[in-house]
């Protein structure tokens, strides 16, 4: 019945594809999403990659198992998936005062590369891996090829582990090895990431097509898969047919729906929802660019043409605070880019504010930007250069504009200035979402609040700062782990976090920060205070960051005591030094959109190892990266998970604000929160206050 059922939605399907000609889209649809997640017909992969930049939600059900699947392609040549898997034929853990009646759920972490594109002859090749390390449920690795004829998109690849259960042929590589020929039967850790099975043990040739009707909404997909569900983890399902076909709808140009019929006898449905970060804008409406009407002044600043400067370098060219000083033949501006993302909008808008009102005799601009009272960059400009520029060249006579950042220029005391305060008192309000996914107690833990923040220069770089956190709702009630096993000298440093959020309302901190230029590239800063909410005491950094340069270092080092959840104005008696010294990089040969952060140090259990954040920035000023922390603490010690890892997504606010702003808003993913490898939560890092060196900054 079921298989008729599918023929006639299939037959359906495939007359409406050749009765309909209107509908169609203006672009060529991309690839779609597999049952697992990333780009694949339904069970297998193929070697397409989506457009790059593609983030994409995904789901999919049968009577076995939910897929909740994330993918995004990091680069071109790069597809990363995270998922879950929820088995509904399995409870998560035996004991019910743990994690109740849940239902299992499995991690997993996905990797594709592409070897070679497609080409008139050659089909595009790509390589991957699912199920990365830990409990390796769904652990493949393979080799796929796909090419395009027409309409049709042919794949065939061979895959090892869950692809290949049905060892259909000799795997190549046990060939050359011996050690290829088998693979562990036993399951792995849970969130620990293990490659010594890595294409071993039986292999299985795949392989599909997928159909893009001459409805372009439509596509249809059948495959044939080299598994055979014998030993899988809801148990021994039955395979009536290798052989499963689909169909796959788009709703529009960010939403897909699915249907399949897989193994002979059992239904598959879902959809995705899709965006790209690279095709993302700003949903801004700003003031338009300040025109070129030169009206020079006189050899001095007139009092009421600068109050007109002003006004307009600080709203129009986004330079809070700022100072206009003549010394010699150049004219200064100085101020914090409070607007911008790209700063070199606001020394353009700055540069035309000063043009129109030029005093006599001046050759040279300078706008110096600076971040907490910390002057970053200077950008010196040529006023005839810049004259000409603006006026327009004549045809086949245009000029390269003299124009370079240089290390911050301090006029001194100048025979003019003038200027507009700054605000020394800074407040808002925000709503905070922090939360935990795939934990045993509960699938997803979360806290919902309101954090008011409030801080005040008492100099120039003495700040005070503060916030009170209001908790609005949470279901950390369910958090039931209580440390490591009880043979671990582990001190439990992070996961009393069910006890801190029994606190209704509460000082999330409350610190002084004393933040300082050093020169030469040099930036420092002392702090102390209630640090994060866990954790008091005091600190300091010193960040060496030469202008415009892909890479930069940074030492802290911190003493703090850990706040007591009873009362969080005071202490309990675990007190630790922690600290680190961090490498930043941004590769040349990436365009300066990869950062790679590598930090040694001690920890807050004062375990010691090494922390490794890498992030892709797309061209919207979207950030995903990820982390991974690893430390002298065993296994056995740190509990399910073996390490520290999480997942990041960090989103420009200018996207969805009516008017320019600086500011970003963070969606952290935390697999499981235990006591190993945790760094302290300082509010303030001299690298993300010192982002205007970096030319490439968005």
């Amino acid at each position: 019945m079921k298989k008729t059922c599918l023929l006639s939605l299939l037959a359906v399907s495939v007359a409406c594809a050749c009765q309909a000609q209107a509908a169609t889209f203006a672009d060529p649809v991309g690839p779609s999403q597999s049952d697992f997640g990333g780009v694949g017909l339904m069970q297998v992969p193929t070697a397409r990659m989506a457009k790059d930049g593609e983030f994409s939600l995904n789901y999919r059900y049968n009577d076995q198992y939910r897929f909740y699947s994330s993918s995004v392609q990091l680069f071109p040549w790069l597809e990363a998936t995270i998922r879950y898997t929820d088995v509904k034929t399995r409870r998560y853990s035996a004991v019910d005062s743990f994690s109740g009646n849940q239902s299992y759920k499995d991690k997993a972490f996905d990797l594709k590369a592409r070897l070679w594109q497609e080409g008139y002859w050659l089909p595009e090749v790509s390589v991957g891996a699912r199920d990365l390390g830990g409990t390796g449920l769904f652990d493949s690795e393979y080799v796929v090829a796909t090419k395009a004829w027409g309409p049709f998109d042919f794949t065939l690849g061979m895959g090892t582990g869950y692809l290949g259960n049905s060892g259909t042929v000799k795997n190549p590589f046990c060939q050359a090895d011996s050690s290829f020929c088998n693979r562990s039967n036993g399951n792995g850790t849970a969130g620990s990431v293990n490659g010594k099975d890595l294409f071993k043990g039986p292999a299985a040739i795949f392989g599909g097509v997928e159909y893009q009707t001459p409805w372009q909404p439509l596509r249809l997909k059948a495959e044939y898969e080299g598994n055979d569900y014998q030993d899988d983890f809801a148990g021994r399902l039955e395979q009536r047919s290798k052989v499963n076909v689909g169909a796959i709808y788009r709703l529009s140009d960010w939403a897909d729906v699915n249907v399949s019929y897989e193994r002979g006898n059992t239904f598959m449905a879902g959809f995705t929802l899709r965006t790209n970060f690279n095709d993302l804008h700003s949903a801004a409406a700003d003031v338009p660019k300040p025109t070129y009407k030169p009206q020079p002044q006189g050899r001095f600043l007139e009092p009421t043409v600068v109050a007109s400067q002003l006004t307009d370098l600080k709203y129009n060219a986004g330079l809070n605070g700022p100072n206009l000083q003549v010394k010699g033949n150049t004219l200064y501006a100085t101020g914090q880019q409070s607007k911008y993302r790209n700063t070199q909008e606001g020394v353009d808008r700055a540069n035309v504010i000063m043009m129109n009102n030029l005093p006599a005799n001046i050759d040279t601009l300078n706008v110096t930007e600076t971040r907490s009272n910390m002057p970053q960059v200077t950008t010196v400009t040529r006023v005839d250069s810049l004259r000409q520029q603006l006026e327009g060249y004549p045809l086949g006579k245009e000029k390269t504009l003299d124009q370079q950042r240089v290390e911050p220029v301090d006029p001194g005391r100048t025979e003019q200035g003038y200027h507009i305060d700054a605000d020394r008192l800074d407040y808002s309000l925000a709503p905070v979402l922090n939360q935990s996914v795939g934990g045993p107690e509960s699938f997803y833990l979360y806290q919902v609040g309101v954090m008011a923040n409030a801080n005040y220069w008492l100099t120039d770089h003495l700040l005070l700062d503060g916030s009170v956190f209001a908790n609005l709702a949470n279901n950390y009630d369910k958090f039931n782990y209580n440390g490591a096993p009880t043979d671990s000298t582990l001190p439990r440093v992070r996961t009393h976090i069910r006890d801190y959020v029994e606190n209704n309302v509460y000082v999330n901190n409350l610190q002084a920060n004393y933040m300082h230029a050093l020169g030469n590239g040099f930036y420092g800063q002392m702090y102390g205070g209630y640090l994060e909410t866990m954790y008091g005491g005091v600190g300091g950094e010193v960040l060496y960051r030469p202008l415009d340069s892909d890479w930069a270092f940074g030492i802290d080092a911190n003493y703090v005591k850990q706040r007591d959840w009873d009362n969080m104005m005071q202490f309990t008696r675990y007190h630790a030094k922690t600290g680190n010294l961090t490498a930043y990089w941004r590769p040349s040969f990436f365009n300066n959109q990869l950062l790679v952060k590598a930090s040694v140090g001690q920890y807050l259990a004062e375990d010691k190892g090494a922390t490794i954040d890498v992030s892709r920035q797309f061209d919207s000023g979207v950030i995903v990266g990820a982390y991974a922390t690893k430390t002298n603490v065993s296994a056995e010690e740190y509990g399910e998970g073996d390490f520290t890892k999480g997942f990041y997504i960090s989103i420009p606010m200018d996207l969805f604000t009516a008017s320019p702003t600086r500011g970003r808003a963070q969606v952290n993913w935390t697999p499981l929160t235990r006591d190993g490898g945790q760094m302290l939560g300082r509010k303030y890092q001299l690298y993300d206050m010192t982002s205007d060196r970096d030319i490439d900054f968005r």
